[in-house]
C-alpha cells in the first residue's frame, strides 16, 4: 500500500517534469535554470497535493531534504540573475 503511494508521487513528478519539458520546448525557452526551476515548482506542488493527512511515512520526511537542497539551487539562480542585471561596478 506504501508504495503505490510512493509510486504516484514519482509518476506525479516524472508527468510534471516531462510536461514542462515539452512546454519549454514548444516556446524555445528550454535552459537548464528554467527547467530547474519549473521542476522545483512541480516537485513542491506534487509534494502538497499528496501529503497525506494523518501520518506522515518515513520517505516523505525524507523529502525535506531534496526541497531544502532545491531552495538553496533556487536562491543560488536568483543571486546569480540579480548579478548579471546589476552593473558591473556595484559588486
Amino acid at each position: 500500500m506504501g508504495a503505490t503511494k510512493r509510486q504516484r508521487f514519482v509518476f506525479a513528478q516524472m508527468g510534471w517534469m516531462l510536461g514542462a519539458t515539452l512546454l519549454l520546448v514548444l516556446v524555445e525557452s528550454l535552459t537548464l535554470e528554467l527547467f530547474f526551476v519549473v521542476s522545483l515548482i512541480g516537485f513542491l506542488v506534487v509534494t502538497e497535493l499528496t501529503a497525506p493527512f494523518r501520518v506522515t511515512p518515513a520517505w516523505r520526511r525524507r523529502l525535506l531534504w531534496v526541497i531544502a537542497a532545491g531552495l538553496v539551487g533556487f536562491g543560488y539562480i536568483v543571486i546569480r540573475r540579480i548579478l548579471s542585471i546589476l552593473p558591473p561596478g556595484v559588486f
